[in-house]
């Protein structure tokens, strides 16, 4: 038999309360908390620690205990984590206050148009990273070439183009003949690995 037991059948069961807040604010605290990094181990402990530390030294659990013994084991956690939660809330607020209408609009189009196409249309940007890097031209694939696998050449180098996690993948190796590129997304561009 399989369960799922409902967030509040949870706190019923374990008889603790849950705060109500308004309509989004919970979506902008934790957008604050995680610009803010408030909540961090090194701000509030090791939760994942502390409360299984606490049940054994409890001789009753209960939300209240708990939050009795946390206060005393990290006193002036709650604060620190409250004031750099608030100080992130007070430059979002700032933030919001900048924002209209036309500013919406570029932003819908700067990720429609610019950041969809330069996410997804990243082999040309691979391809003419590579050919700079070995001082070589570089060229996208005709369809004939693309139907047999092969994304662009660097010289007269084809090379197929996938993502990191194709090598995993139970379809490899390739039987095409040709090198691999493989990539990773990041936050601050892409990490490529070259098949040699």
């Amino acid at each position: 038999m399989k369960y799922v037991i409902k967030q509040k059948d949870i706190q019923e069961f374990n008889e603790s309360v849950s705060r109500d807040f308004p309509k989004y604010v919970s979506q902008l605290l934790n957008w604050a908390n995680q610009n803010a990094q408030g909540t961090r181990p090194n701000v509030v402990g090791q939760l994942s620690e502390l409360f299984p530390e606490f049940l054994h030294n409890t001789k009753k659990a209960s939300q209240k205990n708990w939050e009795k013994w946390y206060i005393k084991k990290m006193p002036g956690a709650i604060d620190q984590a409250t004031s750099k939660i608030y100080n992130q809330v007070l430059k979002l607020q700032e933030a919001i206050r900048l924002i209209d209408e036309n500013m919406v609009r570029d932003w819908v189009k700067d990720l429609v148009f610019e950041k969809t196409f330069n996410g997804l249309y990243i082999q040309k940007a691979i391809l003419a990273f590579l050919a700079s890097q070995r001082s070589q031209e570089f060229r996208l694939s005709d369809p004939a070439e693309e139907a047999r696998g092969i994304d662009g050449y660097v010289g007269d180098v084809p090379y197929s183009i996938k993502p990191d996690s194709y090598q995993s993948m139970a379809r490899l190796p390739e039987s095409i003949g040709i090198k691999m590129i493989y990539y990773k997304k990041m936050k601050t561009g892409i990490a490529i690995e070259v098949e040699e």
